[in-house]
């Protein structure tokens, strides 16, 4: 068993309900596809996890990681855009082989090739709903861009190393290497929660700003951010 203290130090730490609540997934679709599911048919057929959290010891509940909130995004938006559960395995296996990366849809690599990759899935399956992700009905760049890798910012190995959710004014940050991954101010680094929760008290963007030594624009970033994603 992992162990949430030595193995995600730097990578994030978050439970299912805080995955939905800083994503806004719908809290169901994290469960099956962290957890997996079965379907009845004639026989149970087991569905496997297609994001693979780390474990807490002795306990049989996934913690995800900075890496897999941002898969998350990416399975949710192919599932909005109508791809099959069938057509989205194909390719989650296919792309974590052909990138050598376990989170391949949230990758510098898959931003910049994703036509191609898709592409090369196609000509191997033959699964005609791919080469239409790329070509024709889905639209492939209006899926991934600007809305899922815009505000993401990558390191040297074109892995997503923050998130920033408001990307034009870059607020509010999700970094693993700050506050465990919660999201936060980015000046002041204040949880976005506590200063939702203290504006619902006070009423007043300027006295929960004054309150915390944070600006009024953050404050006000984090109450839209919290509102946006409340279940």
């Amino acid at each position: 068993m992992l162990s949430p203290t030595t193995n995600l130090i730097g990578k994030g730490i978050y439970s299912l309900s805080e995955a939905h609540r800083i994503t806004g997934v719908p809290i169901g679709n994290i469960i099956r596809w962290t957890r997996g599911y079965d379907f009845q048919s004639n026989e149970t057929i087991r569905h496997m996890p297609l994001i693979i959290g780390s474990f807490q010891e002795g306990i049989n509940k996934p913690i995800l990681e900075f890496l897999d909130l941002l898969e998350i995004r990416f399975l949710n938006a192919f599932r909005d855009h109508g791809v099959s559960w069938k057509f989205i395995r194909i390719a989650s296996q296919r792309a974590k082989e052909l990138i050598n990366h376990t989170h391949p849809f949230s990758t510098k690599i898959f931003k910049t090739d994703g036509k191609r990759i898709f592409a090369q899935i196609f000509n191997e399956t033959k699964e005609r709903i791919l080469i239409d992700l790329v070509a024709y009905q889905y639209e492939f760049d209006k899926i991934v861009s600007p809305y899922l890798y815009g505000g993401i910012e990558f390191n040297n190995a074109n892995e997503p190393t923050k998130w920033y959710p408001f990307p034009r004014k870059k607020t509010i940050v999700i970094d693993p290497l700050r506050g465990f991954g919660a999201p936060i101010t980015n000046n002041s680094g204040i949880q976005t929660h506590v200063l939702a929760q203290c504006y619902s008290a006070m009423k007043s963007f300027e006295c929960v700003a004054n309150w915390y030594e944070t600006d009024v624009e953050s404050v006000k970033d984090s109450v839209l951010y919290e509102r946006r994603h409340a279940a």
